[in-house]
């Protein structure tokens, strides 16, 4: 049996952490896992800048009530699932990821929680599993899943090379550059030709 595993902001919807940047003026948010591959030192940036602000989850919250998926991207989760089984592999949290799963149609999804306290301050966070999306994969694999993987960031790379076939989707220029041995794909009808292509294997 086949099975696609999707990283979810930058894939399918936008990245949260660059709306809330720019919602709050905050530059040094923009900052992700595209640019950034240490994720513990990438969250430990931010919470103490969430920390310095007096910035709550509830501020983080609201922005992403405002926010969609991707353009294209409700139709081509559509069209997945009419084709395979399919499972969102995620750095975010499910603090963050609710409303945007609504707007999807609710596909399964594994990511992480944040520790947050009495006053509602982001804390801290908590893995589901430590290397995730690469276990994940892994696991699937010994379930005798055939395995497509795709991500755009630094931490998708571990999971698309761990998947039976895969490739990156609309990643930055820094990993086309250092990582040749990937396909890419930069919109939704060739994305989905690809998954074709390893249905059909």
């Amino acid at each position: 049996m086949r099975l696609v595993c999707l990283d979810l902001e930058g894939v399918l919807v936008p990245e949260i952490w660059i709306a809330f940047a720019e919602a709050t003026g905050i530059p040094e948010l923009r900052i992700t896992t595209r640019d950034e591959p240490d994720y513990d030192k990438l969250m430990k940036y931010r919470i103490e800048i969430l920390a310095r602000k007096g910035l709550k989850l509830a501020d983080i919250q609201r922005v992403i009530g405002g926010m969609d998926p991707l353009p294209g991207a409700g139709g081509f989760i559509d069209a997945l699932r009419a084709r395979t089984q399919f499972v969102i592999l995620s750095d975010t949290f499910e603090q963050f990821a609710k409303p945007l799963m609504a707007k999807l149609g609710y596909p399964t999804l594994f990511c992480n929680s944040l520790l947050v306290d009495s006053a509602g301050s982001i804390t801290g966070y908590e893995l589901r599993q430590k290397d995730g999306k690469r276990k994940s994969v892994e696991a699937f694999k010994t379930l005798n899943f055939t395995v497509f993987a795709a991500g755009d960031s630094f931490n998708d790379l571990a999971m698309i090379r761990a998947a039976d076939s895969g490739c990156l989707f609309r990643p930055p220029a820094a990993i086309r550059t250092q990582c040749e041995d990937l396909s890419c794909t930069d919109d939704y009808a060739s994305f989905l030709a690809r998954i074709d292509e390893f249905l059909a294997s």
